[in-house]
């Protein structure tokens, strides 16, 4: 009798401990980053299309002369050049990035309630930014050359049909590390942005509810809006290169910044606008989506 009732107990203590670290963790809902992502991309893509038009160019052209271009000679399917993988990048990039800072800021957070402190919060998106870019490198080369294929004469374009069809052709033609190429950038790139999009989005919501703000849409677009400023000024730089080097046109990082830099030091910011036009109203809507998606599915209690 001792022993059952040793046994029950026990059972009872461990399913109490298993519900307050799901609830802890939020792990019913760690992949909402990933889907409010993918539901943002398929808004801003157009916008992400014309800002990598932009940074492959060597000459000096602006927004307004690629999207024209663009659409006259490919009309809306060219601005929509590599949606799928667009869509899958957020589906493996974002998901977890947002997934891995989520779960591990629940985890750190103190037990009183009390937030954690903005460096804490900028560690762990660090971390969050490289778990993602190591999930979602494949589906980036994939997306930036679909989407480039589309300015390059017929003769010369990868022709994939999807993102799948990307995927098999880089690993049969140039092996399987290729969809690799150019983490020495995208690494970087990543921690930057999922600082910018993550750890500046927490900060600026907790300051603003510290100070009374209601917690709505008002406030989350305004600090999603501060989010997105601050990642495509933390990442632009890098994202020049990231671009550059995904098209294999140079021997590695080292090579790729020696030859951005002989166009001047604000080559390595050509293409801001669109980038921050781009990432900002994509952060925005990621957001926006994600906070509604909190509501609609709220952890475990």
């Amino acid at each position: 009798v001792f022993g059952r009732s040793f046994k029950l107990s026990y059972y009872n203590e461990y399913k109490s401990y298993l519900s307050i670290m799901s609830a802890k963790s939020g792990s019913n809902r760690w992949y909402l980053g990933g889907v409010s992502a993918c539901m943002a991309v398929c808004c801003t893509h157009p916008l992400d299309t014309v800002k990598v038009h932009l940074q492959a160019n060597q000459g000096r052209v602006s927004f307004a002369n690629v999207l024209t271009k663009t659409l006259k000679t490919n009309g809306l399917i060219g601005i929509y050049s590599g949606l799928s993988a667009s869509v899958m990048r957020q589906a493996t990039y974002t998901t977890a990035r947002f997934g891995a800072y989520e779960v591990a800021r629940d985890h750190f957070s103190p037990a009183d309630g009390s937030p954690l402190p903005f460096y804490t919060k900028v560690g762990l998106a660090a971390m969050g930014g490289v778990v993602g870019i190591l999930a979602g490198n494949p589906a980036d080369i994939v997306n930036v050359r679909m989407q480039n294929d589309m300015r390059l004469p017929k003769e010369q374009r990868l022709g994939y049909r999807n993102v799948f069809h990307g995927f098999y052709t880089i690993a049969k033609n140039d092996g399987p590390l290729t969809l690799f190429r150019g983490l020495q950038a995208n690494i970087p790139r990543a921690i930057g942005i999922t600082v910018g999009q993550v750890a500046f989005y927490d900060q600026v919501k907790q300051s603003l509810l510290a100070r009374k703000f209601e917690d709505g849409l008002s406030l989350h677009f305004f600090s999603s809006f501060v989010a997105g400023t601050m990642a495509t000024v933390l990442t632009q730089p890098v994202d020049v290169l990231k671009t550059r080097l995904m098209q294999g046109n140079y021997s590695g990082i080292m090579d790729c910044v020696k030859h951005t830099a002989k166009e001047g030091p604000l080559a390595f910011y050509k293409g801001f606008f669109p980038a921050w036009i781009r990432l900002t109203p994509q952060t925005v809507l990621t957001w926006l989506f994600l906070e509604r998606l909190r509501g609609l599915f709220p952890k475990d209690s």
